[in-house]
């Protein structure tokens, strides 16, 4: 299930790495809620419909955004929470918030991104990041979330298959800062073929990893 919330125009400059901001208002709504997991099975997007400013971005009708669960049951809990507490930052406030069921994805096997795409991986104690310009990343990106999908009780999927399009002229990488780390994402949307089951479960939960901190939310 899906959230789509509203805001008011925005007040002052909204940063470049607002992204950190929008990781804490989530967090504050969550944290509301007692919905923080070892492991996040929720995805959302980043800010849309903004400006690009000479120190940010201007959301002179106010911004876009998405919140998706895999479990129903908390999207009732947060959207009250969301409602008693709409502040979020540089003057953006919750004006509205609409609900959307997970829709018929069984045609549906390309999907843009709606925050960048973040795959990392552990190797000799060093934190390598992979992006659609390497090999490996496809089948990262498949482990991650068959790994997801055994926590949260699902069967394995042995159809599935995620790889980025490659076809996609304006694909690139991009450089996110979160707690003064450089990480490098892609922006580059992904084809996703399995099970219509498990292509709703990644709807909701995203693709890479720190899902859960704004990465990899697709639509």
């Amino acid at each position: 299930m899906r959230i789509y919330l509203s805001t008011t125009p925005n007040n002052g400059v909204v940063p470049f790495d607002y992204q950190q901001k929008l990781i804490g208002v989530l967090h504050k709504w969550l944290g509301k809620n007692n919905l923080h997991d070892s492991i996040s099975l929720y995805s959302f997007s980043w800010l849309m419909n903004g400006k690009l400013l000479k120190g940010g971005f201007s959301f002179e009708k106010g911004a876009e955004w998405f919140i998706s669960f895999y479990d129903d049951s908390h999207v009732k809990e947060i959207v009250r929470t969301i409602i008693d507490d709409p502040e979020m930052f540089s003057g953006l406030t919750i004006t509205d918030v609409d609900i959307q069921e997970t829709p018929n994805l069984d045609e549906q096997d390309h999907f843009r991104v709606a925050s960048p795409v973040f795959i990392k991986r552990k190797i000799d104690n060093n934190i390598k990041f992979y992006t659609y310009e390497d090999a490996e990343a496809n089948s990262f990106m498949v482990e991650t979330v068959k790994h997801k999908m055994k926590l949260a009780g699902l069967p394995n999927d042995e159809t599935l298959k995620i790889s980025f399009d490659h076809n996609y002229l304006n694909r690139k990488v991009k450089n996110v800062r979160i707690h003064g780390i450089e990480n490098k994402c892609s922006m580059c949307p992904v084809i996703i073929v399995g099970k219509s089951s498990t292509k709703d479960f990644i709807w909701s939960v995203g693709v890479g990893n720190s899902t859960g901190s704004g990465f990899g939310a697709i639509y």
